[in-house]
């Protein structure tokens, strides 16, 4: 039996091919939500930072980039508002925002109660309350507290949890939901 070379598909092939699926699946979080991600041209987020009275809104990824220029605007916004020091927030924690106002059913500004700690705040944080973790995901750019004003606290949290995308804090006392890119878990109540 003989075969062309156009008709077999050689171990070479095959590795460009799963090469091709594994980077396909890197551009879309494996997460719950994220098909909602998949068909928009442009996603877009609007944020109010509690503490400096800063506003931004912007669109944050198009034609299926993100933007550079507002990732960079969207780094100072989300600074420890304490020292100043800027972090590059992770994209896949803008992505989960992205997701959770389309759960909300409803463009929304997200009120950041904290995004980025530094190290040095989130020792003193933790020096002076027992639910501030050592190792906390804000330290990695990775996690944000907000609330979304004119939408119940605990259906922010429903639609967060219902997203299986990572960490959901519940503060109900403090008046904000943690929400962050790690493991899914959950806790507070």
């Amino acid at each position: 039996m003989t075969t062309t070379n156009s008709a077999v598909m050689t171990r070479r092939d095959c590795l460009r091919g799963l090469s091709a699926l594994a980077l396909g699946g890197l551009l879309l979080p494996r997460w719950a939500g994220a098909s909602l991600l998949a068909d928009q041209a442009e996603r877009s987020l609007s944020f109010v930072h509690t503490h400096t009275g800063e506003r931004l809104r912007r669109v944050y990824w198009a034609e299926g980039e993100y933007l550079p220029s507002v990732l960079n605007e969207f780094n100072f916004l989300m600074r420890d508002f304490r020292n100043g020091s800027v972090l590059a927030m992770d994209t896949q924690l803008l992505d989960q925002l992205a997701v959770l106002q389309a759960k909300l059913g409803r463009s929304c500004d997200f009120h950041i109660i904290s995004a980025y700690r530094s190290p040095e705040t989130n020792a003193m944080l933790r020096a002076n309350s027992n639910g501030v973790a050592r190792h906390s995901m804000h330290l990695d750019g990775k996690a944000m507290d907000i609330r979304v004003p004119g939408v119940a606290l605990a259906q922010v949290r429903s639609a967060a949890l219902a997203m299986q995308a990572g960490g959901v804090g519940y503060y109900p006392g403090s008046d904000f939901v943690h929400v962050d890119t790690g493991r899914v878990r959950s806790w507070g109540g």
